[in-house]
């Protein structure tokens, strides 16, 4: 496949396993259950039970690997592919079409670092010349991490012609192999990092303060001038030198040319003092612009870049540091108090509570005990922890994160691109524009210095490094944002999609409810107690896999009721179960099994939320369970904010009618369609978009994929699962319903700076263009609008980081 082909390959529309193999249904147990049996073309059937008692999903899988796999929110085959909600990420969605450059996924790729990549304009030159190279079918530069990943058959060769063309374009460039595993980092002082900078900046301004000093004393003119030339070598000789370098490279419009120019027109028209301010000031702008670029990209990262450097390895009584890229599956690990978690775990030994708010963003710490798991990432709070390490480093929680982060910020927005383009057009206008007001006004009025010296201005306008660099950091900001509330954006297009969405619609089990079943009331009808109901109902459902059944047993053991064997149990498909006792027949299930064996049901009025479990003994209706999939605390409060954001609020269900209405009530939700099939809740969302605009579908991933695909974003609701990190455009790694509305807001704010962002750059360039060509703006006013306006922009973006 020739390149072009390929890069036109890697645009076609990714393939639903939901909507090639629709699912087949038939009731199962109690009243309403299905079960499902796909093929997802790699060889293996799926079937999937769900055992509803009315309403909720559970599934079961058998992917022929000789594993069960119980799951509400993912869906893995074993065949090496995800079926969670759409597969892969190339889906066309309407507010987020195809971009360019989109890595393909049958090409060799690679990650390199571009070290000392300062010029987020030539980044963009670097990314258009290396994807030219006809040995490369796509190559994406993302400035805000500085790295480059190439997809490319010839990798071995690509380094020199790399570094070639990136150094060309920034002499100070060099590209260098990521290390997949290195995690140093290396805190410097200020003064450390920027010493030659500062010396620099400083032994200018000494030389050019003296030239300041003595430009109207009585010493000789030359002297006067020695000590500008002085200051002027100091200060711009390494930017005329790039200048020319770049200029070898046939690069016209580069800022060090159209700098060096300006200057060296001012000292042609006898102003000394002009050209070497203009260049001081120049000089210190780029200085703190550089600085606040390298503090933004380090604040995002440390907020995202939760790898540790090392761990403590515990090998019989002793305990040593190792390296944690070492660190292997089965070693054993101490986490102090006050220890991030380093790797993915599970807890062999002590208690404590965990605070997972750096991954999930969930402010509740969660307490763990041996048997459980750890997330890397998260912090360990009270006591002394050995896990077990069931993750390395690569694959841990902390770098699976990171590398989310990071693939996110290389997928770039419509704004971004349109810049970039609109930056390749700027340049040359303003630079013709330039030369134009220092010819034309100077043949008609003959005062060429002053017209010059306008011209001047418009050059050092005419750098488009503001604006080019403020739209990928402000996105990058709220990528980074997000990440710090357990929200993983997949890139600027789902953050650009997000901000214009009208509508949210919701799954329900597991978006707007927990997933989990628990006893919510216990009604006696007769002469037994509530304690004897449910004692009796935990009996007959002791040895039960099915989510209310084990829900009954769960409240059971938890009010510590002691439990008693049936003599015979008998399982009645659909309706529940018969079991025999020495006190006599007990039958626990629903009122289809209650008819079956004449069972009187009047006193039993029903019309509550959930699932009714009734308790007969002996023919006789003793009471009933009231069991309901718990509605998250969080839901009406987050429904609430949703409203108050603008946004309709929808749920799209698989569940019983009653059961949806009755979540609906109570979280406030807008509007419920019940009992869907998958193909049905597609209609339903476009329906919704007809009337409402751009939609946002939350969902589980499981059954969802053709809502999911046909969404404008996608997001998965799950802590972190591989298959709804692959697949959605937005992830919340906490299940908290909150995750949306700000989620919302982040991409809203993420939009609105971005846009601040643009205008303010193109309008105090325009202004100060304006002010030029009408005598009232010098060049010091003129670097402001280059590098002063681009540090402002910066400073701008990285808002969003403190948002709350």
């Amino acid at each position: 496949m020739e390149k072009n082909e390929r890069k036109a390959h890697n645009h076609q529309h990714a393939q639903h396993h939901e909507e090639e193999h629709p699912y087949h249904s038939h009731e199962h147990h109690h009243e309403e259950g299905h079960h499902h049996e796909k093929e997802c073309g790699c060889g293996h059937p799926h079937h999937s039970h769900s055992h509803c008692h009315e309403e909720g999903y559970y599934h079961k899988e058998d992917c022929g690997c000789g594993h069960d796999h119980h799951h509400h929110h993912e869906e893995d085959c074993g065949c090496g592919h995800h079926h969670g909600g759409h597969e892969g990420h190339d889906h066309s969605h309407h507010a987020a079409p195809h971009e360019p450059h989109t890595m393909p996924a049958d090409i060799p790729q690679k990650v390199y670092i571009l070290q000392n990549l300062g010029c987020a304009n030539c980044a963009a030159k670097m990314e258009r010349k290396i994807n030219a190279l006809p040995e490369v079918d796509a190559a994406v530069i993302t400035f805000a991490t500085r790295k480059l990943a190439v997809a490319s058959g010839h990798q071995e060769n690509l380094l020199p012609v790399l570094q070639k063309i990136c150094a060309s374009i920034e002499s100070e460039v060099t590209v260098v192999p990521e290390e997949e595993t290195a995690v140093k980092k290396e805190k410097r002082s200020f003064f450390a990092s920027n010493r030659s900078a500062l010396l620099t900046i400083g032994s200018g301004a000494v030389l050019f303060a003296a030239g300041i000093i003595t430009k109207n004393t009585v010493l000789e003119q030359m002297v006067n001038a020695a000590l500008f030339i002085a200051a002027y070598l100091v200060l711009g000789l390494a930017i005329v030198w790039k200048a020319l370098k770049n200029l070898k490279n046939g690069r016209l419009f580069d800022e060090n040319f159209l700098m060096s120019v300006a200057t060296i027109a001012a000292f042609a028209i006898g102003d000394f003092a002009e050209a070497v301010g203009v260049m001081l000031f120049y000089r210190v702008g780029e200085f703190f612009e550089d600085v606040a670029v390298e503090r933004s990209r380090s604040q995002i990262m440390d907020a995202v870049d939760l790898r540790p450097e090392v761990v403590n390895l515990v090998k019989g009584s002793e305990v040593s540091e190792i390296p944690a890229k070492d660190a292997k599956a089965g070693d054993v690990i101490l986490i102090r108090p006050g220890d991030r978690i380093p790797l993915d775990g599970k807890v062999i030994e002590g208690e404590s509570r965990i605070d997972t708010s750096p991954v999930t963003g969930e402010p509740v710490p969660v307490r763990v005990c041996p048997g459980e798991e750890l997330i890397s990432g998260c912090v360990n709070e009270q006591g002394v922890l050995k896990a077990e390490v069931l993750k390395p480093l690569s694959e841990s929680m902390v770098t699976r994160i990171l590398d989310s982060v990071e693939h996110a910020a290389a997928s770039k927005p419509k704004l971004d691109r349109f810049i970039t383009r609109f930056a390749r057009i700027y340049t040359p206008v303003v630079v013709a524009a330039a030369v134009l007001t220092a010819i034309v006004p100077s043949l008609f009025t003959g005062d060429w210095n002053h017209w010059i010296y306008t011209a001047i201005t418009f050059l050092v306008i005419s750098c488009p490094c503001a604006l080019v660099l403020s739209v990928p950091l402000a996105f990058f900001s709220g990528i980074g944002a997000g990440s710090r509330k357990g929200i993983l954006f997949k890139g600027g297009l789902s953050i650009e999609a997000l901000k214009n969405v009208k509508t949210v619609v919701m799954d329900k089990t597991g978006t707007v409810t927990k997933g989990n079943f628990a006893v919510q009331k216990i009604v006696s009808l007769g002469k037994l107690t509530e304690k004897q109901i449910l004692t009796i109902a935990a009996d007959c459902e002791l040895y039960s896999t099915h989510p209310v059944g084990s829900s009954i047993v769960r409240e059971a053991r938890e009010r510590k009721l002691a439990l008693t064997e049936a003599e015979e149990v008998e399982e009645i498909s659909g309706k529940g179960i018969r079991a025999k006792f020495a006190e006599g027949i007990v039958l626990c299930g629903n009122r289809a099994l209650m008819e079956l064996y004449h069972v009187d049901t009047a006193a039993c009025a029903g019309g509550d939320y959930g699932t009714e479990v009734l308790v007969a003994a002996d023919g006789r209706l003793e009471g009933y369970l009231l069991i309901a999939d718990l509605v998250k605390e969080d839901a009406r409060v987050s429904i609430k904010k949703m409203k108050a954001q603008g946004l309709a609020t929808a749920m799209l269900t698989g569940d019983a009618k009653r059961s949806a209405q009755a979540v609906a009530k109570e979280t406030g939700i807008d509007e419920v369609h019940a009992q869907l099939l998958p193909q049905e809740k597609l209609e339903r969302l476009q329906d919704i978009r007809r009337r409402h605009g751009a939609v946002m579908f939350v969902g589980d991933g499981i059954n969802d994929a053709p809502v999911l695909a046909g969404a404008d974003v996608g997001a998965a609701m799950g802590s972190g699962a591989d298959a709804a990190i692959e697949a959605a455009d937005v992830v919340f790694m906490t299940s908290a319903v909150g995750a949306i509305p700000e989620s919302v807001s982040i991409a809203r704010a993420t939009g609105r700076i971005a846009m601040q962002n643009v205008v303010f750059a193109l309008a105090v360039k325009l202004l100060v263009m304006v002010l030029g060509f009408t005598g009232f703006a010098n060049m010091w006013l003129a670097v402001f609008a280059d590098t002063g306006v681009a540090m402002l922009c910066v400073l701008n973006s990285i808002r969003i980081l403190w948002k709350k």
